[in-house]
């Protein structure tokens, strides 16, 4: 684990043609959201574009959305990097808890948020899912047509990963044996009163372990990308926490996304590849799947040489204006 003096650490640097602005807004559950609003410099009296953007699961707005949101107001959008409920500053307990529900439900709420800033245009509003919420960032496009255009990178689909396990090998029986474990914590939670979490998940990699929790481990427990408030960095789910995902398909309702364009970047070595590519099958109407050569899932967390930031500035520049 790398020591930190401050929870204000970044893992990237502010661009110098950037500002940065804290800022807080509720989703309709009342669960206060915190955020970080970047704004291109000497922008003028004009209302611009904006894209509000989260992710990866289980990171926090200084990582890999915050670095996304810098990047994207270099090009000329005003951007919003939010954590999500119950993560990070965001407020919401028990803490390091998911829902597919809240979590669809942040992303609209960063649009409320974004479209009623006089610097806006609100007709021009985006969003970004990195990982797990990619997923979400897709869900929460196809009921909330206010969403002009969305893009997905590195994605997890969570729920179909809780439920079906990795390329849906999960039996029906490890499923039933897991909802069991899972019912048998929460008679502890209850007579605990507080819900019980897991070690640290990635402090202690074993060396055998798969190559892709290497790659984890090597963003999250690091210089590259380690925040203190990430509980990927710094702590674990809650033992109860897949059960909502595991029982709640969340890409069901992806083709009234269409006639708004989709753009789907995975990397051509990730493990999560096939859930880019199955997103990309289901999805109807204006959409687009680019694969970045040799590149792994957490190679699109941080790496802006291999990120395709020129592609999704011009995505957005075509699909909202």
């Amino acid at each position: 684990m790398v020591p930190l003096d401050t929870t204000d650490h970044y893992t990237f640097q502010l661009s110098d043609k950037v500002t940065r602005q804290k800022v807080t807004f509720k989703n309709r559950f009342g669960i206060k959201l915190s955020g970080d609003l970047y704004v291109p410099k000497n922008i003028g009296a004009t209302a611009l574009p904006a894209i509000a953007i989260s992710g990866p699961y289980g990171a926090v707005k200084e990582q890999s959305s915050g670095l996304y949101a810098n990047q994207l107001a270099l090009r000329g959008f005003i951007t919003l990097a939010f954590d999500p409920s119950y993560t990070g500053e965001s407020s919401g307990e028990p803490r390091h808890i998911s829902s597919p529900d809240i979590n669809t439900e942040d992303f609209s709420a960063a649009v409320d948020y974004l479209g009623i800033q006089k610097n806006i245009d609100r007709n021009k509003i985006g969003v970004i899912g990195i990982c797990g919420f990619g997923g979400y960032a897709l869900n929460a496009a196809a009921p909330d047509k206010r969403i002009k255009a969305v893009a997905t990178s590195t994605m997890y689909d969570i729920s179909r990963g809780a439920a079906k396990g990795y390329y849906d090998k999960k039996t029906s029986e490890e499923r039933t044996k897991e909802f069991v474990q899972i019912n048998e914590q929460r008679w502890k939670d209850a007579e605990n009163g507080t819900p019980a979490y897991g070690a640290t998940g990635l402090a202690n990699v074993p060396e055998n372990a798969p190559q892709f929790v290497t790659e984890y481990a090597a963003y999250y427990r690091t210089n590259r990308g380690f925040h203190p408030r990430s509980l990927n960095s710094n702590g674990s789910w809650s033992l109860t926490n897949s059960v909502t995902n595991m029982n709640a398909p969340i890409l069901a309702y992806i083709e009234e996304i269409s006639p708004r364009p989709i753009l789907i970047i995975a990397g051509e070595k990730a493990h999560s590849r096939y859930f880019s590519e199955t997103a990309y099958e289901s999805a109807a109407g204006l959409k687009e799947l680019l694969i970045v050569p040799n590149a792994v899932h957490t190679d699109l967390y941080d790496k802006i040489d291999v990120i395709p930031f020129d592609k999704l500035a011009k995505f957005f520049k075509q699909n909202l204006k």
